[in-house]
């Protein structure tokens, strides 16, 4: 390979930027995303669109491929010891954007900080409870745990390392940037919530460098604008392409799509917890149900019966969505193949309402996001109906994603019937149980986004066994019977799967990732 010296790329850097405007362009790149991304704070919120924007600024002890296998981050390697004990060797020569070293002291202040963390809502404690450290030397740690761990080098992918100067900094001082001080790839500019992040290359960094000297990723909750931004030229990459307009793209030279099946379920959450349920009504007099329906299996499954997966999927997102019946589909580690999406069958779902004692069906709002998942609010258009087919006699209120979760989480105002997304942090199910059907349990680190409040022992015990079995199949096997009990008694309703896509200009390359992340660092030009 050709080496060429630093006084001779400078001439030639100013050479194209005095005579060649597009090259100046390639050094600078624009991405539009649908996710809102609502904090800078790595360790406040276990949400999608954060978890993307935190890998700019800040590294893992371990990292993920585009098909979400683990590999080598601020940790050159680790390994078991014995069941309860894990080495784990740093990186050496790591320095963190201030010029100042990495080293295991880094790593103890993250594990304290990360359950530390207020109002989180949705934290990252269970990837860090139960995990006592030792440093042996700066860049040697020695994890113990009370009961095996088999999955901790995953959970490890998930956590981001901060500087221990920042242990106690609070989620503000990450907001305006103070705290922003990562070893990842980019050094943070500027965060304009609702409305962009900029950021510059870190040259220093230990990985290898972007080929971008200053990226900004833009916010663009609305499909269409996302769509018109390509077209323009005004960015050079979006997400969560828009089906209706896949067509279109594909027809352009200036275009190209790529796409992937996702780790992400989008499903219905329902309200297990309370007697009275805030929007379940009775259909005469409008006021709410003296008992809550959604707390009988039969009504439960008369609306799983109610919804024509198939019709959403090819309807909705043009092809571009898989039917589901589990939470990860087929090729996830723990998805169990016994879980197959429920058919439409309306007369099985009025059959099963008749038999609960709603002969008449009820009223029922149902709530989710228009700016969080692809077409969100058109899947939600298109299930009001079909539980209206059946008797439930069904009304939609979509909202802003910054709205819509922050009232979804509040215990004292949740929803009756929520549309929600969970893409899989460890790219197997243990992830979806034990955020979305384990009972939720802060010192466990279970239920951290379990909004319906499900809660079943069995499922619980599964799932503490399957975190706890060293051996690969037999985990597998735990997982699937968690799985299997938690969906078959709908402590969820699987919707479907959603397909990645991305659409750039032709004069930049992507591969397509599993977790959905947008990662500029990853972006090439061609």
């Amino acid at each position: 390979m050709t080496r060429i010296s630093p006084r001779l790329a400078t001439a030639m850097v100013a050479l194209v930027l005095g005579c060649a405007a597009p090259a100046v362009q390639a050094q600078n790149l624009t991405i539009a995303v649908g996710g809102n991304i609502t904090s800078m704070d790595p360790h406040f919120h276990n949400l999608g669109p954060n978890n993307n924007i935190a890998q700019y600024f800040f590294d893992r002890l371990v990292h993920f491929d585009h098909q979400q296998r683990p590999i080598p981050g601020l940790a050159e390697s680790w390994r078991a010891i014995d069941d309860k004990t894990w080495e784990f060797k740093l990186r050496k020569g790591v320095k963190f954007h201030d010029g100042s070293d990495f080293d295991a002291q880094d790593v103890l202040a993250t594990f304290k900080r990360t359950p530390w963390v207020p109002n989180s809502p949705s934290s990252f404690t269970a990837m860090v409870r139960g995990v006592d450290v030792t440093v042996v030397d700066p860049h040697t740690l020695i994890f113990k745990t009370a009961a095996p761990r088999p999955l901790l080098p995953l959970d490890m992918a998930i956590v981001n390392i901060v500087n221990r100067k920042n242990v106690e900094a609070p989620t503000a001082e990450f907001n305006a940037g103070r705290a922003m001080l990562g070893t990842g790839p980019f050094k943070f500019k500027e965060f304009v919530p609702g409305d962009r992040v900029a950021m510059e290359r870190n040259d220093a960094y230990w990985g290898t460098k972007s080929p971008w000297s200053t990226v900004t990723t833009r916010i663009v909750t609305n499909s269409s604008a996302r769509t018109a931004a390509l077209l323009s030229g005004d960015v050079q990459i979006i997400d969560q392409v828009q089906t209706a307009d896949i067509p279109r793209l594909r027809q352009n030279a200036n275009l190209r799509i790529e796409s992937v099946t996702s780790n992400r379920l989008i499903y219905l959450h329902l309200d297990h917890n309370r007697d009275v349920t805030p929007f379940a009504f009775d259909k005469a007099s409008g006021q709410p149900l003296a008992k809550n329906p959604l707390k009988d299996l039969r009504v439960r499954q008369a609306l799983s019966k109610a919804i024509n997966r198939q019709a959403i999927a090819e309807r909705v997102f043009d092809g571009q969505a898989i039917p589901a019946g589990g939470l990860l589909p087929d090729g996830f580690f723990g998805a169990s193949p016994k879980l197959k999406p429920d058919a439409l069958d309306a007369a099985a779902a009025q059959n099963l309402l008749r038999a609960a004692g709603f002969p008449n069906g009820f009223k029922l709002t149902i709530h989710g996001p228009n700016d969080r998942y692809p077409e969100d609010d058109k899947v939600l258009q298109a299930i009001g109906p079909m539980f209206t087919r059946v008797g439930i006699e069904t009304a939609v209120q979509p909202m802003p994603w910054s709205t819509y979760v922050a009232q979804a989480g509040a215990p004292n105002y949740s929803f009756s019937v929520m549309l929600v997304g969970w893409g899989s942090d460890t790219g197997e199910t243990s992830s979806p149980i034990r955020a979305l059907l384990a009972t939720p349990n802060r010192d466990l680190g279970y239920g951290a986004s379990n909004r319906g409040r499900y809660s079943n022992p069995k499922v619980d015990e599964l799932l503490g066994k399957a975190l706890q079995t060293v051996d690969t199949g037999a985990r597998e096997k735990l997982l699937y019977e968690a799985s299997e009990i938690g969906v078959g008694d709908l402590g969820l309703i699987p919707l479907y799967y959603q397909v990645n896509l991305w659409a750039m200009r032709s004069n930049v390359t992507y591969q397509a990732r599993s977790d959905e992340y947008t990662l500029a660092h990853q972006v090439k030009p061609r």
